[in-house]
């Protein structure tokens, strides 16, 4: 397995899951400590840094030491990996759809071809 292929595994891995999406999304709009992505949700702190854990080794966060306070940063490097795969698979998807829209294409006008041709009444 090449590391562009368990780096996808780790991130895809670590959005499976709606918190780490929902904190993901929160960072994306600010720096924040473990204990202030907490406040939103019923659970311990521990459960948030194990949430903040998977997200770090999925490469998606990073985390610093600012004073006394460790804020969570956003590491937006991995998302750019993240977009190249998934824009490979929707250039794919897109030629897919142009073959299949060129291939309706044809069928209609030989449809449209056969309907205009005069039709000849057979002789009695």
């Amino acid at each position: 397995m090449d590391d562009h292929t368990e780096q996808l595994d780790k991130t895809f891995a670590a959005l499976a899951d709606p918190t780490r999406r929902d904190m993901v999304a929160r960072l994306a709009g600010a720096d924040a400590s473990v204990s202030e992505l907490a406040e939103p949700y019923d659970m311990s702190l521990q459960a948030v840094s194990k949430h903040v854990k998977v997200l770090e080794e999925a490469g998606l966060v990073t985390r610093s030491k600012d004073a006394q306070r460790r804020p969570v940063h956003l590491d937006a490097e991995v998302f750019g990996l993240v977009a190249k795969w998934i824009e490979r698979y929707r250039q794919e998807a897109e030629q897919r759809y142009r073959r299949l829209d060129a291939l309706l294409d044809s069928m209609a006008a030989i449809e449209d071809t056969q309907t205009k041709a005069p039709h000849t009444k057979e002789a009695s």
